[in-house]
């Protein structure tokens, strides 16, 4: 997929490569102003100390105009005999120029001022000024720069002294154009590399780019995967991402499964009411045609109506039991004597059906925190669930005791048993096995009790071999005092 030249121009990579080449340059032209402002000092300083050695020289001796002309002669011959160039003005490397106050050059040894004396001594002008200055100043001789001194000999003749600057500018040209060739191929070099590491850095962040175009179309399985050019901030950037992609994923699966079981769970209450209200409405439909017409008929047709209404009211009462549960209620927890809730549960199992073989092994005191009408549920609920599924006949052991993990119930019974697959989901709500009575409800809500006790409730069943549901409670649920 193309990126927007908009949106590349605002990438952090292009940010991050103009930055490098930007703070490069500024320090390339630093660097680059500085060294030619040294060299610059560094070359003039040469000539204006010959220049200033020249003139204090001529200040402490004394020699006259007369004896300069001895010296000097062959310097002039050679400036008026030197040819000039394709008619350019002759820009000599030194220039030596006799003058008056008025800054008119003299001629001197009986010759006539040359072109380049001339154009000194008017580029200087009145030499009065130049010798109250200890240092020379720049001056221009036919468009090229010069260095110039004055001084004054001792027949009171002005003298004026310039040397050319024209090859330390020349230099400093060759020398800013090869600052800026070599600064231009550095910039170049850095840009390439600047982005070439950038990207191979950033590559951790396109993955991540990726990944979450791969998640946004549905895959929630995708992580970032790890890259060994990973800074550590990145790296740990990577992994609070993959950290909330699994929360994330969790969150969603348990979502979707939490949303399936609602459905399910819907469908299920909706098939257990309708029966219940189908048979009371079939029965007041008999009822309002006038078909009940015996007494017997209609005290049956009542009886039916209200067994019905028993059966949705405990419906009813199981599905609020289960709706609170899934609230995950705050338990009111005290101390409850476990052995004494058993005790109670074969009491009534032995009041409903005396001549069921019962065994009973709950003796002493066994105290432990928990939600005592929620631990009397679950034994209701077992109890009930073995004499509805089990003949009369069966023989049924409860037994209660302390262990290393907590407090362990059981209950078992000699009766059928389950098969392995129905063992699997005896614990789902509305589950029933064949025709068995019942809502299906009693023992989901058994483990929504065990759960909100931070307790385990497990099941040992085989065709033929009856079925064993052990309960550990803790001994102290998580959060009591």
């Amino acid at each position: 997929m193309g990126i927007p030249r908009a949106w590349a121009m605002r990438s952090l990579r292009v940010k991050l490569t103009l930055a490098n080449v930007a703070l490069l340059a500024l320090g390339i032209t630093a660097a680059t102003a500085v060294s030619l402002m040294a060299m610059r000092h560094y070359l003039v300083g040469q000539i204006d100390s010959g220049l200033t050695k020249t003139r204090a020289s001529l200040e402490s001796s004394q020699l006259t105009l007369r004896d300069i002309d001895s010296l000097t002669v062959l310097a002039f011959i050679r400036d008026q005999v030197a040819p000039e160039r394709s008619g350019e003005p002759s820009t000599p490397d030194s220039v030596f120029a006799a003058v008056d106050d008025r800054g008119n050059a003299l001629p001197l040894f009986g010759i006539g001022p040359t072109e380049a004396q001339r154009g000194i001594a008017e580029a200087v002008g009145p030499p009065a000024r130049l010798m109250r200055r200890s240092t020379p100043q720049d001056v221009e001789l036919h468009g090229a720069p010069y260095r110039a001194t004055a001084t004054r000999l001792k027949d009171g003749t002005n003298i004026l002294m310039a040397t050319s600057a024209d090859g330390l500018h020349k230099g400093m040209a060759k020398a800013l154009r090869a600052d800026l060739a070599v600064g231009g191929l550095l910039l170049a070099l850095l840009a390439c590399l600047t982005l070439f590491s950038v990207r191979r850095r950033m590559q951790p962040l396109e993955d991540m780019v990726e990944t979450s175009s791969a998640i946004a179309e549905g895959d929630l399985t995708r992580r970032v995967p790890s890259s060994r050019e990973a800074t550590q901030e990145v790296e740990q950037l990577r992994l609070a991402l993959n950290s909330m992609l699994h929360q994330v994923e969790t969150a969603y699966r348990t979502r979707e499964r939490s949303g399936a079981q609602l459905r399910s769970f819907v469908a299920d209450a909706s098939h257990e009411l309708r029966t219940p209200l189908a048979a009371i409405r079939g029965y007041l439909q008999l009822y309002d045609k006038g078909m009940l017409r015996e007494e017997e008929e209609r005290l049956r047709a009542w009886d039916r109506m209200n067994a019905e209404v028993d059966r949705m009211g405990r419906l009813v009462d199981e599905l609020l039991t289960l709706a609170r549960l899934d609230q995950h209620p705050e338990l009111r927890l005290r101390p409850v004597d476990i052995t004494r809730l058993v005790r109670d549960a074969a009491q009534d199992l032995r009041a409903q059906q005396p001549a069921r073989p019962l065994t009973v092994e709950a003796s002493g005191t066994l105290l432990l925190q928990a939600d005592e009408s929620g631990l009397r549920q679950v034994l209701g609920n077992l109890v009930s669930n073995v004499r509805t599924h089990t003949p009369p006949d069966v023989p049924v052991h409860l037994s209660v005791h302390r262990e290393d993990t907590g407090v362990l119930v059981r209950i078992a019974d000699e009766g059928p048993g389950l098969t392995p697959e129905n063992a699997s989901r005896v614990f789902d709500r509305f589950f029933r096995t064949g025709n068995a009575a019942g809502s299906g409800l009693g023992l989901a809500i058994v483990q929504g009790v065990i759960d909100a006790h931070n307790g385990t409730v497990t099941v040992k069943t085989a065709p033929g071999k009856g079925l064993a549901v052990t309960v550990v409670l803790p001994q102290r649920p998580s959060g009591c005092p």
